[in-house]
């Protein structure tokens, strides 16, 4: 049989030279590490293609019993040809070997429950399924059983139901964990929740066609063999095993359930003794900000320590490295920490993770930690996928911008409510155009203004260029409206602008359905403050002359007035604008593809 380490023996010493950075000197044979993945992932495929192929070979028993042998014919061939038998007992061996060394290596048996039902029907199928295996390929081979469709259903369903009753079971395992598997592989990759209806049901489909395929078959078989001269003519056509030959098949499958049996034990047991052997090498000590202190051996990652001590931690992928939801932002000696691996130092780099920031299943402290899980217990699967840095959170500066409407309260006072609803519609729909067309961002409505962020995707100075832009669309925005509406406002609807840009901290901030990406800071509430004294200045837009300046566009000729902002030791200089139109073209720099 292939042993785990040595599948595992080509990562040993990449993982020697991390420990010893280290100082933990204890072989690790890379667990978790991305080349055992791999093989787990590609041995289990292999398994998955046979069982759909033998799945579907039953269903033709709906078409009629040489359907299903035709069918058969076709299946022997792909896997009973040599490069087919090495290829799926290889991957049966293999898959079912790095199920024990993964049980082995876990520090803790406490995890999901998807995963610990996936991991209790894994073990359990090859108990179930060795006397298929033997009854069929073994007899076949020592035996010269024609293991056919006939020898099969004349077992199940005329000499030993019981037998098919125990095939249905294994055969629901089976599919159940190949497509728990598949699922918790793909549902990260892009595109798959759009096909998610379909896969479920696909998932559904086959093993009911299949089961009814061998159901419809098995009755015609069994309606067959009430005819004593078809059934003795069936008999000598399958060669069935005589009763040495039966009886050296249960010792085989008796052998191996005891050496299955052997080595689940072994496992199990091996495990507090290489965690004694562990301790002996050290204990590190990680803190969460409650203040909990959570003591594991080293070797131990954050992720199983903290699921361990019954800490909540967020794990889309089950702790495999493939998603980012378990990351982590560390204190203390970073010094004592491995560095990351190729596969962590990928997905750290596809959300522009700080470097103090870590994937708390990836994580081997050596030495004591502070831990700050960054995402919730029970993150959103949108949580996994790739994302920008700043939605974790970071301080940069980009342009705010903010507009409300002049006087619709009054405006609305006699207008039924749906009225209002529509023309409040048709300006947010207006006002969130003009910003996404100029670059930027709809942070949020907030009664009847609009609150939009320039330059998180870019850089500040595009930021304060795309701001001005938007102001400008806005203005022109606004006079379609106007047109569009003359007969339905008793007067035109009037706009307030206030644009800066400085230093906020930017993130996804919020609660449930209502997380949004927003800035908070002093620049926020400054701009909020230019947008409400445009009324003061009679004015369209009072724009802060920093953000002029920024963008590189020459505003001397509109005022420059002085203002008291509270919160600031010295006046803002901002610019006031009586109709954005006017503002030079030059502000306006992005081209908007034609609709």
């Amino acid at each position: 049989m292939v042993r785990p380490a040595a599948v595992c023996k080509a990562g040993a010493a990449t993982y020697h030279r991390v420990a010893g950075q280290t100082g933990m000197g204890l072989v690790r044979l890379m667990e978790g590490g991305a080349m055992v993945r791999q093989v787990r992932l590609w041995s289990g495929l292999v398994l998955m293609a046979f069982v759909v192929t033998h799945y579907l070979n039953h269903a033709l028993g709906l078409v009629g019993f040489e359907s299903l042998e035709a069918g058969r014919q076709a299946f022997l061939w792909l896997w009973r040809s040599l490069p087919g038998t090495f290829l799926l007992y290889g991957a049966f061996i293999v898959h079912m070997a790095l199920a024990l060394w993964g049980l082995f290596q876990r520090r803790r048996l406490s995890m999901p429950t998807w995963e610990a039902v996936q991991l209790v029907v894994g073990l359990a199928i090859p108990p179930l399924l060795v006397l298929h295996i033997l009854g069929n390929r073994l007899a076949a081979e020592l035996f010269a059983v024609n293991d056919s469709y006939i020898f099969l259903l004349l077992i199940y369903f005329v000499f030993n139901p019981v037998v098919l009753a125990k095939q249905t079971l294994v055969m629901l395992l089976v599919w159940l964990h190949a497509c728990v598997g598949l699922h918790y592989w793909l549902r990260l990759k892009p595109g798959y929740r759009r096909v998610l209806p379909l896969a479920y049901g696909l998932a559904v489909l086959l093993p009911t066609v299949s089961l009814a395929g061998v159901m419809v078959a098995g009755r015609d078989v069994a309606r067959l063999a009430e005819d004593p001269d078809w059934l003795a003519a069936a008999m000598q056509q399958v060669n069935f095993p005589d009763e040495q030959a039966v009886a050296l098949i249960y010792t085989i499958e008796n052998w191996f359930y005891l050496a299955f049996a052997l080595a689940l034990v072994l496992v199990l047991a091996a495990r507090p003794l290489r965690a004694w052997w562990q301790r002996r090498h050290g204990i590190v000590t990680l803190t969460y900000p409650d203040g909990k202190r959570v003591s594991a051996v080293k070797g131990t990652t954050i992720l199983e320590a903290s699921r361990g001590a019954g800490i909540p931690h967020a794990s889309v992928c089950g702790g495999r490295g493939r998603c980012s939801t378990c990351r982590v932002r560390l204190g203390g000696d970073a010094a004592a920490l491995p560095e990351p691996s190729e596969e962590e130092a990928r997905v750290l780099g596809r959300i522009g993770a700080s470097p103090n920031v870590r994937l708390a299943c990836q994580t081997r402290p050596g030495a004591d930690l502070e831990v700050t899980p960054l995402l919730p217990p029970a993150p959103a699967m949108r949580e996994a996928g790739p994302k920008p840095g700043y939605l974790q959170g970071e301080e940069r500066e980009i342009a705010i911008l903010f507009a409300d409407l002049r006087g619709f309260t009054s405006l609305s006072e006699d207008k039924l409510p749906f009225d209002v609803v529509f023309i409040l519609n048709r300006y947010f729909a207006a006002m969130g155009l003009a910003v996404e067309e100029s670059g930027g961002r709809v942070d949020k409505f907030i009664g009847d203004g609009v609150m939009a962020l320039f330059g998180i995707e870019s850089d500040h100075k595009r930021g304060c260029v795309d701001a001005l832009s938007a102001a400008r669309r806005m203005s022109e925005r606004l006079l379609e409206i106007n047109a569009a509406l003359k007969h339905d406002l008793g007067q035109p609807l009037r706009i307030g602008i206030g644009i800066h840009t400085g230093p906020v901290i930017v993130g996804e901030m919020g609660y449930g359905q209502s997380v949004s990406v927003t800035a908070i800071g002093d620049a926020v509430n400054t701009a909020s403050r230019l947008e409400a004294m445009t009324k003061e200045f009679t004015a369209q837009l009072v724009v802060s002359d920093r953000v002029a300046r920024f963008a590189e566009v020459d505003l001397a000729e509109f005022p420059l007035q002085q203002i008291e902002v509270r919160g600031r030791a010295r006046p803002l200089d901002v610019r006031v604008v009586r109709n954005a139109l006017s503002l030079p073209v030059a502000a306006d720099r992005r081209v908007v593809p034609a609709s």
